[in-house]
């Protein structure tokens, strides 16, 4: 039986809840983050209620800080919108990987669950899936409790935002950098998936360098997921 047909997909409240709870440790960071964000969508001159409800609808703190960057008296739309593109665009890469198991749902759980899909979530489900080991519950919980501390931290941020105004200072920036590094190195190693984030790395530098801001994204996530796509595993 092949791992596809197992319960791998499986959702249910015990298995959300699960994930939520092993999620939490990571998501208090992400408090910090969202009250950064609150203080300066504040200091742009957005209302309260504009910030709180682009952080619960939106939920991607990074282009949410490139659109304050983009915001002003006049708001240029297109720029606006194709560099929030370029930086969610691994999003579409994140649902292809795991659609193997999403397909199994039905399509209103599909994309409930894609909706608090991040790369923290994405990346400790990918990991629990490649073990043979149902991450549904992960993949969905762990996503609920980075959006509701998302949303906790941008309201600390509209109202208490001055006490840390620039977490880059304290490392703070780091943190969830750090984590997926350890998601990497506690992944699947062996030389095709070695060379796969070589490339993946090496595409987004060359990016970073010589191709307009926040391209990098969208080149790296592209270069990895294509060679990964055409240099399939032999167990696959």
């Amino acid at each position: 039986m092949s791992d596809f047909d197992t319960n791998l997909h499986e959702l249910n409240r015990q298995n959300v809840w699960a994930g939520f709870k092993q999620l939490v440790p990571i998501s208090f960071f992400v408090i910090i983050f969202g009250l950064a964000f609150g203080l300066a969508a504040t200091q742009v001159g957005l209302a309260n209620f504009s910030i709180i409800a682009m952080s619960t609808l939106v939920f991607a703190g990074a282009s949410q800080f490139a659109a304050l960057e983009l915001w002003g008296a006049e708001v240029a739309v297109i720029p606006l919108a194709v560099t929030v593109f370029a930086i969610n665009a691994r999003h579409l890469l994140m649902g292809a990987t795991l659609y193997p198991w999403l397909r199994h749902l039905p399509p209103a759980k599909r994309y409930g669950v894609m909706l608090v899909a991040t790369d923290a979530n994405w990346a400790m489900s990918m990991q629990a899936f490649t073990r043979g080991e149902p991450a549904m519950g992960l993949l969905f919980g762990g996503g609920l409790a980075l959006w509701s501390f998302w949303i906790l931290g941008t309201w600390l941020g509209i109202y208490f935002g001055s006490a840390i105004q620039d977490p880059v200072s304290l490392g703070l920036d780091m943190v969830m950098g750090c984590f997926l590094l350890a998601m990497v190195v506690g992944g699947q190693k062996d030389l095709r998936i070695f060379i796969i984030w070589i490339v993946a790395a090496v595409s987004s530098l060359m990016a970073y360098w010589y191709l307009p801001a926040n391209s990098h994204v969208v080149v790296g996530a592209l270069a990895g997921g294509v060679l990964g796509a055409v240099w399939m595993d032999k167990k696959q």
